[in-house]
């Protein structure tokens, strides 16, 4: 495999990717540059174009124009060599269910070209490093959920990739597997990955990414690090909701006199949000005007933007529905 001089510190990049089927324009032109031995995080909701975008990035899918450079090589003219410093880990465990952990890997590493005890010696790491020992010899047909996606993470690094995508990771995962592939993410990044991660989960790019592109109808609208975003779109705010909805009107009048600022609509129809340039001290004058008029409260806070508050400013919606919001919180097994 030929080798060249690196781009910098830049692992991944992708310029003016386009892609269309049929009636429907997935990607309208995506630039992304990913540094070094980071997280870079595409944030959207389904459909949004993140997996059109990874399978491009991958070499499983030829863009309509634009191109992208994966650890040097350009996937579109150097595919081969692309494909041997990448690792990509989809949204559906791509593993064989009847055959054993083991095989499993070895059989990457076979395709890896590595020699037979190579193979053996590779995937012996890498079950003893995801704790699949106990398993390795079982079909993978009798793995739990959580076990396959281990397998699978575990499978993309065969070939010690130095550029990892990781395609809706945590899909379907309960909270303690959630929260273990975090943690195996956040050591690859320490050992010197890079990863470029696609999730609908705000909570996971504003814990794993050092960088966010928010994607939406196949564009990049925001770009950013996590705080970088969310003062994009302003500071502390009050928000509150009231226990009846006929009192929005004079909780929004109350609200805006004490702040000195337009209050706006939250997600919910009982909520309202306003600007607290003082803080603490907004916080206060606001509670005054809206006990002023007797009006009864759910609840009411001082509270720091979010990356839904970004999502929602950057595209006039919320990144996740209902049922994306419970699969989020561990609704799924």
């Amino acid at each position: 495999m030929p080798e060249r001089l690196r781009d910098g510190n830049i692992a991944l990049r992708a310029r003016g990717l386009t892609k269309r089927f049929g009636k429907t324009q997935a990607l309208k032109g995506i630039d992304l540059e990913v540094e070094r031995a980071t997280v870079f995080s595409l944030l959207g909701p389904n459909g949004a174009g993140k997996t059109t975008a990874v399978r491009i990035m991958t070499t499983l899918l030829l863009p309509d124009s634009g191109d992208a450079v994966v650890a040097g090589f350009n996937v579109l003219t150097e595919t081969l060599e692309a494909r041997y410093r990448l690792g990509l880990a989809g949204q559906q465990a791509a593993v064989d269910e009847y055959m054993t952990g083991r095989a499993n890997l070895e059989m990457v590493g076979r395709l890896y070209h590595l020699p037979p005890a190579a193979a053996r010696r590779r995937s012996d790491a890498l079950i003893e490093e995801f704790e699949l020992g106990e398993f390795a010899s079982r079909l993978v047909k009798t793995y739990s959920g959580g076990m396959r996606r281990r397998l699978d993470l575990a499978a993309s690094l065969v070939g010690e990739p130095e550029v990892l995508f990781l395609d809706e990771p945590t899909t379907g995962l309960d909270p303690f597997n959630r929260n273990a592939m975090w943690e195996t993410i956040r050591s690859l990044v320490r050992r010197g990955t890079t990863i470029l991660l696609t999730t609908q989960y705000l909570e996971e790019a504003d814990r794993l990414a050092d960088r966010i592109a928010v994607i939406d109808h196949g564009l990049v609208v925001g770009l950013g690090t996590s705080q970088e975003l969310k003062r994009s779109v302003g500071g502390e705010r009050v928000d509150i909701r009231v226990e009846e909805v006929s009192d929005l009107p004079q909780a929004r009048e109350a609200m805006e006199a004490a702040a000195g600022h337009a209050a706006v609509p939250g997600n919910d129809p009982r909520a309202l949000s306003v600007p607290a340039e003082g803080g603490a001290t907004t916080l206060m004058a606001v509670m005054r005007a809206i006990d002023g008029r007797k009006i009864a409260l759910e609840d009411i806070g001082l509270r720091q933007p979010t990356l839904d508050d970004v999502f929602m400013h950057l595209t006039g919606h919320a990144a996740l529905g209902e049922d994306q919001k419970e699969a989020a919180q561990g609704g799924m097994a």
